[in-house]
């Protein structure tokens, strides 16, 4: 039998938490790719990776801290484990694929929209994983239709994101920017829940898995570990605290080149020359 599904069981509680963790994974992740875009290539993975990190960490916990108030009437719900944690991985790994790409590539034309479209493909194949790890006495069907939409707006978002670190225009840039993403990927989210119908078998068989606030909980742990410590990065890192995104790279300062010192010997050689040559000739 058909039966009937709440998203919102503990009211705006759970929206309104995973909205604002999504803002938090989006904003440490942009700025965090708006400075690999303008420090020494060496330590743009690093940057790259811990922004890849942040975001996928990010929407990971938004749709956990969403499913938190997600019941379905007639049936317990329950999550595996080895799902639950891949989709958290799927998450890092495809954020980062498109980071990477726009990281390296530009944040305009081919490289963003490949970007964009990686990175959106990577939260909705999170979100769907997730789903797939729910463990209940029923069948669960999809709208194709409402799961294309909600594909299309983790695409976009994903896109506009990436668009805005590139743009390099300062710290309130980025919040806003991360904004607008928290918004998008909440509602990708909640667009793929309206998709869902359960039908639920009522044969009372015991499945396998572990209750939200058993596995969850702990789960939940290691990620909000990961934004506290990128956040301690972006906060005293100096050219993101003195909004200095547009300063040129270490390897392109203007100057004489690090790899290229003039000799001392010839410094000193071209001393008294300068000298004469300020000196007034005689008529």
């Amino acid at each position: 039998m058909q039966s009937t599904v709440d998203g919102f069981n503990y009211g705006l509680v759970t929206p309104l938490v995973a909205y604002l963790m999504a803002c938090l994974g989006g904003a440490l992740g942009l700025r965090c790719i708006t400075r690999a875009m303008v420090v020494a290539r060496s330590w743009r993975p690093g940057w790259l990776a811990l922004g890849s990190a942040a975001i996928g960490s990010g929407i990971w916990t938004m749709h956990f801290i969403a499913m938190l108030g997600f019941t379905i009437e007639g049936t317990p719900i329950l999550y595996d484990r080895m799902m639950t944690f891949a989709s958290l991985v799927v998450a890092i790994v495809m954020v980062g694929t498109g980071v990477f790409i726009v990281g390296y590539r530009g944040a305009s034309g081919t490289a963003l929209f490949t970007g964009g479209t990686v990175t959106g493909l990577g939260i909705a194949s999170m979100h769907y994983l997730g789903m797939a790890g729910m463990s209940l006495d029923g069948r669960l069907e999809y709208n194709t239709v409402t799961v294309a939409a909600s594909v299309a707006i983790a695409m976009v978002a994903a896109s506009a994101a990436l668009w805005a670190a590139g743009q390099m225009k300062g710290f309130l840039w980025s919040v806003g920017a991360s904004l607008v993403m928290g918004l998008a990927v909440t509602g990708m989210h909640y667009t793929g829940m309206a998709a869902l119908d359960v039908h639920v078998h009522g044969t009372a068989d015991p499945v396998t898995g572990e209750s939200a606030a058993a596995l969850l909980g702990p789960m939940m742990v290691g990620p909000l570990a990961l934004l506290v410590l990128v956040g301690i990065v972006v906060i005293f890192d100096p050219l993101i605290v003195m909004a200095g995104s547009t300063a040129p790279p270490v390897e392109h300062k203007p100057g004489i080149p690090a790899h290229s010192p003039v000799p001392r010997s010839r410094l000193r050689a071209r001393g008294p020359v300068e000298h004469r040559s300020r000196t007034p000739q005689r008529r």
